[in-house]
């Protein structure tokens, strides 16, 4: 049976959960190409962990899986490049798991249209333009059995605006591209994991957040990385055009 190919953007910290899904997905039987910006990290993020990728690396290799990676800035607008990258070293992906993303808090106070345009450069630009390039690579492969997931997020954060404004972007698309791209054999969706402690809910939002989720717990990178898995998977290809909220029936939106 064919391994699949899966390329996932954004997988540059450890407890992150595009670490999270890589891991899975290497236990579950796919070869993966890794794209990080640890710049973003060190000044808008959470952290730069720069040494992380080349150990994440061999972890994945030791689970059996075909593995490689590069820096790249979703907003350079070089999708062609990228997977032309992708080709050369492990072939044509038949899986795309968008979580690479630019956020910055800003409210009605301080937001601007610079901050909006480069949210924008990254979460939609640079995303749908990547997006859109792998439809036409796994077109001209003749592969038949294809996945597109964007990780999303919503809610009614007033100090957010910008974040929002662009994920609500990839939300609208999501069933039209659905129906676009069906003939082809993909499926596209939308995923929201809610509140997920992937590094940068310190302990006091921590007790704010429990009580809105019924299991008495804040969501973890590995609980969104069990439902990507299954959305990648052989039985994940019938759900399809939705915007999916994998967050354990948070509610606190």
């Amino acid at each position: 049976m064919t391994r699949p190919l899966t390329l996932i953007t954004g997988v540059s910290r450890d407890k992150g959960i595009g670490a999270a899904i890589a891991r899975k997905l290497a236990k579950e039987g796919h070869d993966l190409y890794l794209t990080h910006w640890t710049p973003f990290d060190g000044t808008d993020g959470v952290g730069a962990e720069p040494d992380f990728i080349h150990q994440f690396i061999d972890e994945l290799q030791t689970l059996g899986a075909r593995v490689a990676h590069e820096a790249y800035d979703l907003a350079s607008g070089d999708a062609e490049g990228l997977l032309d990258r992708v080709e050369a070293t492990l072939g044509v992906p038949s899986r795309l798991i968008n979580n690479a993303t630019f956020e910055r808090h800003v409210n009605v106070d301080s937001f601007t249209t610079e901050t909006l345009r480069t949210h924008y450069l990254v979460n939609n630009e640079g995303t749908l333009g990547l997006t859109f390039a792998f439809i036409e690579r796994y077109k001209r492969a003749g592969l038949n059995d294809g996945r597109i997931l964007f990780m999303v997020s919503g809610g009614p954060d007033a100090n957010n605006l910008a974040y929002i404004a662009t994920k609500g972007a990839l939300i609208a698309i999501t069933p039209a591209l659905a129906n676009g791209v069906g003939r082809y054999g993909i499926s596209v969706n939308a995923l929201d994991p809610g509140p997920t402690d992937s590094g940068w809910i310190d302990d006091t939002l921590h007790d704010h957040l429990v009580p809105f989720f019924p299991h008495g717990r804040v969501g973890k990178p590995e609980d969104t990385s069990r439902f990507v898995a299954f959305l990648m998977g052989p039985d994940g290809a019938w759900v399809n055009g939705q915007h999916l909220h994998v967050d354990g029936g948070f509610t606190g939106r």
